[in-house]
């Protein structure tokens, strides 16, 4: 029996975005291989691996993305905004092209100055 301390597993959430607003809201266009923000009341610390199986508005498909916790908001945060984390995307092919999705989803909305979950 090993007594090396293991690492966690990565959490795994669904996240299903149903609406262009919605994921507006919660796409994080900063992060260069993209990310998204995700309502939770779970605590998270900046690294973490998640998870994420994402749906996208007007589209069948999961997309599975292994993301790492770059964006912690605190619960009671200024602004009124939602608790949560912000997951940014892996540096492969799978986000690029899920980058590129979003980014065609949003199309015109992306240099919106509507608020978002994130900024």
């Amino acid at each position: 029996m090993s007594t090396s301390p293991t690492s966690p597993r990565p959490s795994v959430i669904q996240l299903a975005i149903k609406e262009k607003a919605a994921l507006y809201a919660a796409y994080i266009p900063m992060f260069a291989e993209g990310g998204i923000f995700i309502p939770t009341g779970r605590e998270y610390k900046l690294g973490d691996d998640i998870y994420v199986l994402l749906s996208l508005p007007e589209d069948p498909q999961r997309y599975p993305v292994a993301g790492k916790v770059a964006w912690v908001t605190p619960p009671k945060a200024a602004g009124s905004r939602t608790q949560g984390v912000g997951i940014q995307f892996p540096k492969d092919e799978k986000s690029k092209l899920l980058k590129l999705k979003i980014e065609e989803i949003l199309g015109a909305m992306i240099g919106s100055d509507r608020p978002t979950q994130t900024i």
